[in-house]
């Protein structure tokens, strides 16, 4: 007879790991062979790695469907609320190729979406005419809730062109026309963030009006599966459906939603505009003025003439408001304008989103909760101050926890139990076990176990040998000045050039790996990848630095490899210039897997620190309010270069090809930019980010301080839980009350 199994043995085999739980898996087993064969067509003796995925995914799928359809049998019973919602060089992930597993096509549900054509002005109204049409086909992904039966649904869309031409009249040339014009249609929904205006225009529409569409066929009908239209008055439409735009991408929701219920529903004006306000809600993402969407108007004025109209007559009303309460202050029309004047007419997309929103959020604390006097939307906050409010990100912790760091969730769930999976802010009961040996040891071995995987998963994809021993000093996010890569680099520099100069003097061993995608058309940020690698291959090479110091780029960064790097990292580099980032992500996955934040007091950092106390942050550099009088002064790059010997050096190092012999000028945009043209400051923080990282070295080499800190950060990143910010957004924006309820299973009686 078998022994009863341990308290711990159980948690091995279905604990936190046990994301879905399975049933039977002699059952499973049957489904993945019944796919094999009979969906895929294969044998074991020819089965693909691939066709295995297929078949599990398969087999998955089966297990969601019945939980999936009664999700969306209980959502139209219960009638709730709907929510919607070196160089790098770029190549096409073709991420179909294969087909996808996971989705249904929906080809009953596709739906027209208009282009171009004009506007006639009739008895009836406006008329939208002769239009091209282009198909909108939808594919739905499950989204399987956390151990509760729902199955939610993600529906995305693909372009088809219409099969309407005419074979009678075709001959070669009308037939390659007609190719040529279905690749155009589909090109809509073939490549993600194109460098070409026009085409992400037409994106950015192409998805608004298909959902738009899709939203209004199922608000209008009362059952579900039902097509045929039962709903004819709007006056329940912002109680059933709440539609968050996700920053300004789906800002043309906004005009599209007036069009369909003034131009085809025959509402008034005034009623339809109430409608629009109380359904839409806004989330901006970023304190970067030019970063906000403003696009040409004659390029609106051919692609989508109605829109423009319905547009100017929101500003008009919108700026008859603002004079009323703002008598004679023409310059405060000017700058809340939707419509930006100059060389180019623009339409200022967030201020289309404001004056059409509800509710106006940020994303973090610092600079949203009211907006900073510096902020653009501070004259939109002075005219409806009840718009605006704040619900800082949060990250899921089944992903970026549970999933990715499996060790680490074993080690937690072994004093405190499981319920934080689904509570994270539960962790808090670590700061008992600050100064428990046991819990201290288990926790640096689940970290160095990550960092041996990872040194492995480097030295067999990126050809390079790391010491594991060493510090993992990790900085990866998209490449751009504002988040101060360059800094990162000059910090390496420093290093390698302290390392030359005193061979024989102890350093605290480091590997320094920054990752990243660069836009298509963003030059400075290619430049500095490639000097990230430039770097590296100095460094790298460099016998008398040996493996104290590794610079390593991770190219194609994506969730799958920050799925592994997050867990191994020792240190989380998140140095943007204060009151630029608005708020940040990556930040609290580190620090949810055991890693300490060098950071500036910017974006979510500023929340983070506080909940984990300053003193276990390794903060550096200007406040915003020091970047706004530095501002006010005029910063002066010249100053620190000719004041910081360390600094002056690494400039002449990059001017004089030290680090591209062979392209000696090869970093002079670089330097340029450095000094004479840096909006983001990186001189005036160089001096204290190297400071602050001798103090990171010195802990480091104290490995179990190291850990307690790392104890006590894990133990206060519960508030940035991603269940707290929905349940937020649920409460006090959506108007509805986030439920745990659990729904029966499909085999289970109601």
């Amino acid at each position: 007879m078998s022994r009863p199994l341990s308290d711990q043995e159980k948690r091995k085999q279905i604990s936190v790991r046990g994301l879905a739980g399975v049933e039977n898996v002699t059952e499973l087993k049957k489904n993945f062979n019944r796919h094999l064969h009979f969906t895929l067509v294969k044998d074991r003796n020819v089965a693909t790695p691939r066709d295995y995925y297929f078949a599990l995914a398969h087999t998955v799928r089966d297990h969601l469907v019945g939980r999936w359809i009664r999700t969306q049998q209980h959502y139209y019973e219960k009638d709730p609320k709907k929510i919607c919602g070196g160089w790098q060089m770029e190549e096409a992930d073709d991420w179909l190729r294969y087909g996808n597993p996971w989705e249904k096509a929906r080809p009953e549900f596709t739906l027209p979406v208009h282009f171009y054509g004009r506007v006639e002005h009739t008895s009836q109204g406006a008329k939208w005419v002769d239009t091209q049409v282009v198909l909108a086909m939808p594919y739905d992904t499950p989204v399987p809730g956390y151990r509760n039966n729902i199955v939610n649904t993600m529906r995305l869309w693909s372009a088809k062109a219409p099969n309407d031409f005419n074979l009678k009249d075709f001959n070669v040339g009308g037939y390659i026309q007609a190719v040529l014009d279905r690749n155009l249609a589909e090109n809509i929904s073939r490549v993600l963030y194109p460098n070409d205006n026009e085409l992400r225009l037409k994106q950015e529409y192409f998805v608004v009006a298909a959902t738009l569409q899709d939203i209004i066929r199922r608000f209008k009908s009362s059952k579900f599966g039902c097509r045929d239209p039962v709903r004819t008055s709007f006056d329940a439409f912002p109680d059933k459906v709440a539609i968050q735009l996700n920053d300004t991408h789906p800002s043309l929701a906004i005009p599209e939603l007036m069009r369909i219920l003034v131009d085809l529903e025959r509402l008034d004006w005034d009623k339809a505009w109430d409608v629009t306000v109380r359904t839409c809600a806004y989330t901006n993402h970023t304190v970067l003025p030019e970063a906000l969407e403003r696009w040409p108007v004659h390029l609106i004025e051919t692609l989508l003439p109605r829109h423009l109209q319905i547009i100017y007559e929101i500003n008009q009303r919108f700026l008859n408001r603002v004079a009323a309460v703002f008598p004679g202050d023409v310059d405060r029309l000017r700058r809340m304008s939707l419509v930006e004047e100059g060389a180019v007419k623009r339409i200022n997309m967030a201020h289309l989103c404001i004056a059409g929103s509800h509710a106006v959020n940020g994303v973090a604390r610092v600079g949203s909760d009211p907006p900073t006097p510096s902020c653009s939307f501070k004259d939109f906050y002075e005219l409806e101050p009840h718009k605006f409010q704040n619900k800082t990100n949060g990250i899921t912790p089944r992903r970026w926890l549970v999933l990715c760091n499996p060790g680490l969730a074993e080690v937690i769930a072994e004093p405190i139990g499981e319920d934080y999976i689904s509570d994270l802010d539960q962790l808090r009961k670590l700061l008992s076990y600050v100064d428990d040996e046991a819990f201290i040891r288990d926790v640096a071995k689940v970290k160095q176990e990550n960092k041996l995987k990872f040194a492995a998963y480097l030295e067999r994809e990126y050809k390079v040998h790391i010491n594991p021993n060493s510090l993992f000093d990790v900085q990866v996010k998209r490449i751009h000045e504002y988040k101060r890569q360059l800094l990162n680099c000059l910090h390496v520099i420093t290093l390698y050039n302290r390392i030359k100069q005193e061979p024989n003097r102890f350093v605290v061993p480091r590997t320094v790996m920054i990752g990243g995608k660069a836009a298509p058309g963003y030059h400075m940020a290619k430049m500095i990848i490639k000097l990230i690698t430039a770097i590296g291959d100095v460094v790298n090479h460099d016998p008398v630095v040996g493996d104290r110091l590794r610079v390593i780029f991770l190219e194609n960064y994506r969730v799958s490899l920050a799925e592994k790097v997050i867990p191994a990292a020792d240190l989380s580099e998140q140095i943007s210039t204060a009151g630029t980032e608005a708020s940040g992500t990556g930040n609290m996955k580190f620090m949810l897997n055991g890693a300490l934040t060098i950071g500036t007091m910017d974006g979510a950092n500023v929340e983070m620190a506080e909940e984990a106390g300053e003193e276990n942050f390794f903060i550096f550099g200007m406040r915003v309010e020091d970047v706004e009088k530095l501002d006010q002064r005029g910063y002066n790059a010249q100053e620190y270069y000719d004041r910081i010997p360390e600094l002056r050096h690494i400039i002449e190092q990059l001017s004089s090809g030290f680090f591209s012999p062979k392209q000696p000028d090869l970093f002079k945009d670089i330097v340029n930019m450095l000094m004479h043209h840096d909006r983001f400051k990186v001189f005036a923080d160089y001096e204290d980010y190297i400071k602050c990282q001798e103090k990171v070295s010195a802990l480091y080499k104290n490995p179990r301080e190291w850990t307690r800190m790392v104890i006590r950060n894990i133990a206060t990143s519960g508030k940035f839980s991603s269940d707290r910010t929905i349940a937020q957004y649920a409460r006090e924006i959506w108007g509805v009350d986030p439920s745990r309820k659990r729904l029966p299973a499909p085999d289970e009686t109601i």
